[in-house]
This record gives structure tokens, C-alpha cells and sequence, in this order.
């Protein structure tokens, strides 16, 4: 089974996180060959376009095309899958419901395609392995820190917070001074529920932001009527019920009202017993506890409930003492933090020098003929 992302072109699909289940009946799906063009017909103006090198099946709302050229496959590949392309994809697009555009097929078959003498073709494929190539391991090698990082500063939030012994009369289940939930997606075709929404509605990608002060989503009061969707107050917590990587288990804290999709879950603690930085800190260092619990739920990818948040059981000493914990752990992951944000600024800084690389080389901006060894 081979699926076309933005980042990657056209891959296995069990080789990359990719929560769309796979139908059990295959004859929806299309067999492709190495040299295809692939194409996802609802994100091609995102860049989800590439030149398969696999021989496989893929989803039938592709759109596909056969080779009938001697062109180099692998200039195509760059080429098609620039971000002066996907700009073209999204001017032949158009919008079917919120965030999805439908390219148009008669205008996508006559598109314009650059094409140089072959051996220039190869020249420019040459150049963009060789100088992506380079960036990507510096992209990896920042990746790389920022886990590094974040472990250590996981085991220093583990050392700060005490996890419940038998016995302590401390130790308190989170649902009794919390109230917890979580919340829905709105119908997409349904444009009453997000055409001109003013309402942060947040999916389960955010929990991997260590704050949430805003939201890319917005749904309308008539959402929040009709589709029982809570609204959640700042100082609640949120919690990745599901989701690929580190997601599941993973917590953040709201400084906005907003809305949560069924992938969440909100935990908004009774302050007379619990500060909410504290309770950040204490589901922070329970994190693989989260996940163990969620991994014993039955379900291949596993997954956390709102029921098994509300008998969690944390150590809840004083208010001031929690307060304090916060604030030495403040003071103590306040350069983990900085070293983090400088490694996700030069992870940005680098893609953006990758995209306009490419799209360079592929429209003759620059000449890569020398430049090729």
C-alpha cells in the first residue's frame, strides 16, 4: 500500500505515521508502477504529489498517470512536487469544503511541465539529492537534540514530582477536584459549523506545543450548540487521547478559551486544591504511566479515556508547596526550553532553504551545471 505525502513524495504507507485506515476491499484501489504520477486530487495544492519509484496500490480518489515520456523521473520528482508547482495546483483548485481544495483534472492534464535537454534534467536531480540530502541530515541532527533535550528535562520533572506510594494520604485520584472531558469534530461539509467561526477548536497536534495561546481552527456558535462541544476555560490541561508519535499521553495547558476535538481531553482542576502549573508538571512526568495505561486499552494503536484520566492517582501536597515545585521547575528547564526553541527555529529556517532550493534549481534560477561534480 503506497500513499503520497507532502514532505516525503509517494511511499510505503506503513512507513510514515498516517492515521486513514486502509479498506479491506482492494478493488477501490489503483496498482501504479515505478515512473507514475501521483497525485491526492484534495491536497495537490499542499504538495501531496510525487513520481512513484514502487510498484503498489493506492487509494482510488488518486489520480494517477502513466509515463509516456523518456524524460528523468527523478527531475520530475523535484519539479512536480516544488512549491512553484503546488502553487499552480491551488490556482487550477477548488474549495469543496474547509481545508480541502479539489484540483481540476481537465487544467491539472495541461499544465505546463519545464523541461531542459535530459542531460540537464539529470544535472539539476543530481544537484537537489546531493544538497537536500545535506540539509535533511542537519534537519535530523537538530531532531535528534531536541529529544535528547527533552529527556533530560523529563527525568528532571520525574525527580521534582513524587509518584503515589501505598498509604500516603496525599495520593488522590485527579477526577475528584477535576473535571474532565473531551469533545468532537464538527461535520466538514457542514459549513454553518466553520464558514466564518470565530471559536479556537483545537485537535490533538497541540498537546505537542508546550502552551496553547491560539488556535489555525475556528468553529461557529451554531458548532458549539449543536455538536455538544465543551467550552474549556484557560488553566485547563489538555490531554492527547490518541494520536501518531508522541501525542498520546502528552499534555499541554491552555491560556485561551477554546473547544477540543474527541482526540482530547480537558482536565480543568478545582483551584482550591490543585495549580494548574503544577498538575502540567505532574501529567508531564507521568507521561509513559499515560501511555502504559493507554497501550493496555486493547486497541492495535492504543488510546487513553476519559475515565481512565479520572482514576489516575497523583500525589497533591499543599497548594504552596505545589506552587514552589512549579517555580524551581520554571527556573530549571528555563535553558532546556531555549535550547529547544533554537533547534525547532533552525529545523524551520532549514526547510525554507530546502523548499527555495528547489524550486531554484528546478525553474533555472540558478545554474547547477558547474555545480555538479
Amino acid at each position: 500500500m503506497l500513499s503520497v505525502f507532502r514532505e516525503h513524495g509517494v511511499v510505503a504507507k506503513d512507513s510514515r505515521d498516517n492515521s486513514n485506515q486502509t479498506a479491506e476491499n482492494r478493488s477501490i484501489y489503483q496498482l501504479v508502477h515505478p515512473g507514475w504520477l501521483v497525485t491526492n486530487r484534495m491536497k495537490a495544492w499542499q504538495g501531496s504529489v510525487g513520481i512513484s519509484t514502487l510498484r503498489g496500490i493506492v487509494s482510488g480518489h488518486y489520480i494517477c498517470f502513466a509515463p509516456r515520456h523518456r524524460e528523468s523521473a527523478r527531475y520530475l520528482n523535484w519539479l512536480l512536487r516544488s512549491s512553484a508547482y503546488a502553487d499552480g495546483y491551488a490556482l487550477i483548485s477548488r474549495g469543496v469544503r474547509i481545508g480541502q481544495a479539489e484540483i481540476d483534472n481537465d487544467m491539472f492534464r495541461v499544465l505546463p511541465v519545464l523541461l531542459p535537454p535530459h542531460s540537464e534534467q539529470e544535472g539539476i536531480a543530481d544537484f537537489l539529492d546531493r544538497e537536500t540530502a545535506q540539509i535533511d541530515k542537519l534537519i535530523a541532527k537538530q531532531e535528534q537534540l531536541i529529544d535528547t533535550v527533552r529527556e533530560r528535562r523529563q527525568a528532571m520533572v520525574r525527580h521534582w514530582i513524587e509518584r503515589p506510594q501505598a498509604g500516603d494520604p496525599r495520593t488522590d485520584k485527579l477526577g475528584r477536584r477535576s473535571r474532565i472531558g473531551n469533545g468532537s469534530t464538527p461535520r466538514r461539509d457542514e459549513s454553518s459549523y466553520w464558514l466564518d467561526g470565530d471559536f479556537p477548536w483545537l485537535n490533538s497536534s497541540f498537546v505537542n506545543q508546550p502552551r496553547v495561546v491560539n488556535s489555525d481552527q475556528f468553529v461557529t456558535s451554531e458548532a458549539l450548540r449543536q455538536c455538544h462541544l465543551p467550552i474549556v476555560s484557560p488553566g485547563s490541561l489538555l490531554v492527547g487521547l490518541t494520536g501518531q508519535g508522541k501525542t498520546r499521553g502528552s499534555v499541554t495547558i491552555l491560556d485561551v478559551s477554546a473547544t477540543i476535538s474527541q482526540h482530547l481531553a480537558f482536565v480543568t482542576p478545582d483551584k482550591k486544591y490543585w495549580d494548574p502549573e503544577y498538575l502540567l508538571w505532574a501529567l508531564t512526568a507521568a507521561y509513559d504511566e499515560l501511555r502504559s495505561i493507554s497501550d493496555e486499552n486493547g486497541s492495535t494503536k492504543g488510546g487513553l479515556t476519559c475515565e481512565d484520566l479520572k482514576r489516575f492517582r497523583l500525589v497533591m501536597p499543599t497548594l504552596d508547596t505545589q506552587r514552589e515545585i512549579s517555580r524551581q521547575l520554571q527556573v530549571a528547564t528555563t535553558q532546556t526550553e531555549r535550547l529547544i526553541d533554537r533547534s525547532l527555529r533552525l529545523i524551520e529556517l532549514s526547510k525554507e532553504r530546502r523548499a527555495a532550493l528547489i524550486t531554484s534549481a528546478v525553474t533555472g534560477q540558478i545554474d547547477v551545471r558547474e555545480r555538479v561534480s
